[in-house]
């Protein structure tokens, strides 16, 4: 397990975290590209223990997930980067914005969820869940 620095765009906020494993996991479903304004956004699961604030203080602000289960996003209060989200479906896990943490162009992409929501332009990259992955 290796600890990596984060920060937000503005870099009011600042984090580490501990991950098992340096990859990212290609999210498609639409509340991500509401969030990003992009195609896909970059994730990684960490146990909630394993992330803390080193600077600043995250804002948060829930919405219902697909599971019909709440979802707790963490993001900067200045300029909103989105540090972590916490899927309460996943018990004591949460969803790391991987693109934020230092190192993470040399990241690998370990799978694709919510294929089903993909761009029809965006290329499959790794293998690929249509849904969310099997528990």
């Amino acid at each position: 397990m290796s600890t990596y620095k984060g920060r937000c765009h503005c870099g009011q906020t600042e984090w580490t975290v501990k991950l098992d494993d340096p990859s990212h996991i290609l999210c498609h479903c639409d509340a991500c590209k509401l969030v990003s304004g992009g195609e896909f956004t970059l994730n990684a699961l960490a146990a909630k223990d394993d992330i803390k604030i080193t600077k600043g203080t995250l804002k948060v602000y829930d919405y219902q997930g697909d599971s019909g289960n709440p979802v707790h996003c963490y993001y900067c209060p200045n300029c909103t980067s989105h540090a972590y989200h916490h899927q309460t479906v996943l018990g004591d896990k949460i969803v790391i914005r991987t693109a934020l943490l230092e190192g993470s162009k040399d990241f690998n992409v370990a799978a694709e969820i919510f294929g089903k929501d993909r761009v029809k332009w965006q290329p499959e990259v790794a293998h690929t869940f249509e849904g969310p992955p099997p528990s």
